[in-house]
């Protein structure tokens, strides 16, 4: 039996040369370029790679991991090396999540395009696996890391390894029951055949099997009319039942016999159950499906801030690779530094710091090239200009002749603007936003983010101002003249500074909008929360984070999405809490980085405060009830042989003050593998249209913080009711299937008052 993945492509010219093995030199930088051997092994899962003076030592990584393959000098890595090698020997492997790139230089041109199309090949077939294909790829990539002595069969020995590796503490005399059940040839071992039988004793699941019991009438198949009353009644599915269930059968049952007769197998409902059709996330959400007609202030966007920092905010690096990470991400509003840089070309880099600098040119190259790859929606370029007229000029040609016909030079239609277009009439352009000549007087905060290099924002002796009580406007500095090239550039984000609420109505222009530091955010929030809910109805608000969070730490942007702020811009480059909540957010309507707010939050004519949401007219809170039944091939925290996780599973809420909740099950004691809760957890949502969920998997540790499993986070009106899985994200914010957990999931109005 081959590997699944190498099945279909055992003949392979590419393949064969990668499984042969190949000498690249691994490039980091101009001076650190070493000869490393790669292969891809049997497996077709996995690349392994050494140094020629590591012994024995030697690392892989999984094809998995490799989101793309970029070919030439297409990385800063190797556009830094252009004039040694030749574009034809070069190539990059683009890792998920924030993994750093791998830039390789091979010794032939065919070499590389060897690599470059068969690893392109073996992406491609994972990215396009159906549920029954990744289930043998699981149970092969077992087999192969049980198989210690590479015989192609496992001994019992072999086995009590696997299970530790499984995450599994199993009573041995039932693991060598299993194992005995599974030898067929009672040979003492078991082949791959016999190793399918045992993985799938292994991976039974009681509470399946006891909800296909429950609907089917002879213990053995679903009827599709079972079928059907298990979407309708369990799943919750209403009209449509009918299709459905005969969909499911062609697209999941794995017997031919069963799908010719209309039915279903045990096998092909836990198929099902597993597959995206039974994720607790609304498929339908995935798809574009929200109006994108409405101006653009109704819609939250996914933003980055200091989006050129791979780290920290006083000595990190520079790079392009992080636009690059931010846009494929679905990311919509992007952070330009500009300073002053040699030879009259503007740089990029966080001013006053020793973070390093990267070229203006260059950053607007990368953005042309990788604006639209994830969205079609408008991308802001929120620039922070601290450049002399001169440079200024200079980021302006390059602005125009790099981004062309993207760049937004001129409101649509002409006119001056009586309310701000829309995402759909805005496809496919890039706007600017910074200050411009003739809307406020310019001074030399040149900076929306002039409070990143000034004191706390929060402390005494920094004049923030209140609601309606703006900081003293005798306390601004000398004017700052400004290129009218640049100037000219800027159509629907003009920057200006936020002198309170009443002053932005009285003086109210749709173009406008301001910068605000968090503190000063959640300041007006808290004071005048619904005023903040009108003003953001009308015009555009960018949040930032504090000038204190050094170490490139995030804020919680819910606090600020519930007062209408569109732009929450969030350090990127730092995995946790923050951003799951941005990523399970904007995870909706096809990634596209844009999300409509609820119509609340729309509508002038009726005032919304987060604080007070049962004062609303449209007041209609629910109840949440989550049963956590299970867990399914959790990973592993800790790597160490015989390691075996103590698993617990907490709900999180976020949303308007009064939703903020937590829930959380017991530990089960060294089980990762399947373990069994069967707790329900209980929740009153206030504010369905705002709140995320977010469920989170933690290792148990009594002597210790836990440590942190897997989790996902989605929008609750998102969430589809039933028996449904939840496949579980790394820290990173990427995929570690198959980790995921069961559960059943009911919302419900509330009838009475609250507990």
């Amino acid at each position: 039996m081959d590997p699944p993945q190498l099945s279909r492509h055992k003949d392979d010219a590419d393949l064969q040369v990668m499984m042969a093995g190949s000498t690249f030199r691994k490039v980091k930088s101009h001076s650190w370029k070493k000869p490393r051997h790669f292969r891809l092994l049997e497996d077709g899962l996995n690349i392994w790679y050494k140094s020629r003076w590591a012994g024995r030592g030697h690392s892989t990584f999984l094809v998995s991991d490799v989101e793309a393959v970029r070919q030439g000098h297409q990385s800063e890595v190797l556009q830094s090396i252009a004039d040694e090698f030749p574009p034809n020997l070069c190539f990059t492997l683009e890792f998920r999540g924030r993994q750093g790139n791998l830039d390789l230089v091979a010794e032939t041109p065919e070499e590389a395009g060897a690599w470059v199309r068969g690893m392109r090949k073996l992406i491609h077939k994972a990215k396009n696996m159906d549920e029954k294909e990744r289930l043998d790829q699981w149970v092969w990539d077992w087999f192969l890391k049980a198989d210690k002595n590479k015989d192609g069969r496992m001994n019992f020995k072999e086995v009590r390894k696997l299970l530790k590796m499984m995450n599994v503490d199993m009573n041995e005399d039932h693991a060598f029951y299993l194992f005995t059940m599974a030898d067929t040839s009672m040979s003492s071992s078991l082949e791959i055949d016999e190793f399918v039988m045992f993985y799938k004793m292994l991976t039974q699941r009681d509470e399946v099997w006891k909800l296909f019991q429950d609907y089917s009438s002879d213990g053995e198949m679903l009827s599709r009319g079972e079928l059907e009353n298990i979407l309708r009644i369990e799943q919750q599915e209403g009209d449509g039942c009918v299709e459905h269930a005969q969909e499911l059968i062609d697209r999941y049952e794995p017997s031919e016999m069963a799908r010719s007769q209309g039915s279903m197998s045990l096998d092909g409902f836990q198929l099902y159950l597993c597959s995206q059709e039974g994720s607790i996330f609304n498929t339908s959400h995935k798809d574009l499906y929200q109006d994108m007609s409405q101006p653009l202030s109704h819609y939250f966007l996914s933003s980055s801030h200091n989006t050129y920092l791979l780290e920290d905010q006083l000595r990190g690096q520079s790079s392009l690779e992080a636009y690059i990470q931010a846009l494929k991400r679905g990311c919509r509003c992007v952070e330009i530094d500009c300073w002053d840089g040699p030879d009259d070309e503007p740089v990029v880099y966080h001013g006053h710091t020793l973070t390093s600098k990267i070229l203006f040119r260059d950053v607007i190259a990368t953005i042309s090239e990788y604006a639209f790859k994830a969205s079609d929606y408008p991308l802001i370029l929120s620039l922070e200009n601290h450049c002399g007229v001169e440079q200024q000029r200079v980021m302006a040609q390059h602005l125009e002749l790099i981004l062309g016909s993207m760049l937004l030079r001129a409101p649509l239609g002409g006119e001056a603007p009586q309310q701000l277009p829309s995402p759909q009439d805005l496809k496919g352009k890039i706007l600017l936003k910074t200050k411009k000549i003739g809307c406020e007087t310019l001074t030399d905060e040149v900076s929306d983010e002039d409070e990143t290099v000034n004191p706390d924002p929060d402390s005494p002796s920094t004049d923030q101002g209140s609601a309606e009580c703006p900081p003293d406007p005798s306390k601004k500095k000398a004017k700052l003249k400004m290129s009218r090239e640049l100037s000219d550039l800027v159509v629907y984000c003009k920057s200006v500074h936020f002198r309170g609420f009443q002053h932005a109505q009285a003086h109210y222009k749709c173009d406008e909008m301001s910068s605000l530091s968090e503190s000063k955010a959640r300041k007006l929030a808290k004071e005048a929360g619904a005023d903040f809910v009108q003003h953001n109805i009308r015009q555009l608000s960018r949040i930032y984070p504090s000038g204190l969070r050094t170490v490139s730490s995030n804020y919680n942007p819910q606090e600020l999405w519930n007062v209408g702020c569109q732009i929450v811009a969030l350090n990127f480059q730092t995995a946790g809490l923050e951003m799951d909540l941005n990523d399970g957010l904007f995870h909706q309507n096809a990634g596209c980085g844009y999300v409509l707010k609820p119509g609340f939050m729309r509508d002038s004519e009726l005032p919304f405060d987060p604080e007070t949401p049962q004062e609303h007219s449209g007041y209609a809170p629910l109840r949440l009830s989550i049963q956590i039944l299970s867990g399914q091939q959790l990973p592993k925290v800790n790597q160490k042989e015989g390691s075996i996780i103590d698993p617990l599973v907490r709900v999180e809420v976020y949303g308007v003050p009064q939703d903020l909740a937590k829930e959380e099950t017991s530990h089960i004691q060294n089980n990762g593998f399947n373990p069994v809760w069967n707790e329900t957890l209980n929740f009153i949502v206030h504010n369905p249209g705002l709140a995320l969920v977010r469920f989170v998997v933690e290792d148990h540790d009594k002597a210790s913080r836990n440590d942190f499993v897997g989790q996902f986070t989605l929008p609750f009106t998102s969430i589809r009711p039933g028996y449904r899985h939840i496949h579980l994200l790394s820290k990173d914010g990427t995929s570690i299937p198959p980790a995921s957990l069961f559960v059943n999931v009911s919302t419900s109005e509330l009838t009475s008052g609250p507990d």
